[in-house]
């Protein structure tokens, strides 16, 4: 099950993280994965670090909220190794977004266009650049990872991301019934209290698996969406997060 042998993927924001986990689970089922980053240098050390597994992938790197740039990635992977099956827009963290969270009250409109930019936009225009050929050979996934901040409302200073991500997955849940019947999927993963920004110490505490969420979690579950078994499963937001939120 899960085999994804002879199709190409595209994942966003996959220097590091999350996005590299999905990247080497896509890769292990047999995927050809090509790894964008914002920064140059950790789409190639992500692919070093694949290659020498002895997985397939290439570097693809670039600043996704310019739609000159989303042109040149998806044309690289296409020349590479063909179009696009697996478009994982995992993406979502702005440069410096830990470190400038603030309240409605001192947040301006270009806080908001930022997180619109990378969190819907971004996602938007990559989505128009493959899907359409995806419908044409009847088969393809396109993946959403989102948080859960866009579920739960808190005093953190996350209403700009927040938003953004909410819009996206109203996206998400329309664009599964436009192309559903040519064999194209649309879904999210909403992440709860991961390993990074220091979050291991609220998810002991708040999760029912008393752990923080892992790269290898994230992957597993977008390996099941981007695979041929999950056919069935469509416009739909999958709550990963350990039993943090049960409703």
């Amino acid at each position: 099950m899960f085999d994804l042998s002879g199709r190409v993927a595209l994942v966003t924001g996959a220097g590091q993280g999350m996005g590299l986990g999905v990247a080497r689970a896509l890769a292990r089922q047999g995927a050809k994965v090509a790894i964008n980053d914002y920064y140059g240098e950790r789409a190639e050390a992500a692919v070093a670090a694949l290659r020498g597994e002895g997985l397939q992938a290439m570097a693809a790197p670039g600043d996704i909220t310019q739609a000159p740039v989303r042109e040149a990635i998806v044309d690289a992977a296409r020349t590479a190794w063909g179009e696009v099956d697996i478009l994982v827009n995992n993406a979502g963290v702005p440069p410096g977004m830990p470190n400038s969270l603030r309240q409605l009250k001192d947040l301006k409109d270009e806080d908001f266009e930022i997180q619109l930019d990378l969190n819907l936009r971004a996602i938007v225009g990559l989505t128009r650049l493959v899907v359409d050929g995806m419908c044409e050979r009847g088969w393809g996934r396109i993946v959403i990872v989102s948080s859960e901040f866009w579920r739960i409302g808190m005093a953190m200073g996350l209403s700009n991301y927040a938003a953004a991500k909410a819009a996206a997955l109203g996206f998400m849940r329309h664009l599964a019934h436009e192309v559903g019947r040519h064999g194209v999927t649309a879904n999210a993963v909403s992440l709860g209290a991961m390993n990074n920004f220091g979050y291991d110490e609220i998810a002991r505490r708040t999760t029912a698996v008393g752990r923080a969420g892992t790269p290898d979690d994230v992957g597993a579950a977008v390996v099941y969406l981007a695979s041929a078994e999950a056919a069935w499963y469509t416009g739909q937001v999958m709550a990963l997060n350990g039993g943090s939120l049960t409703a």
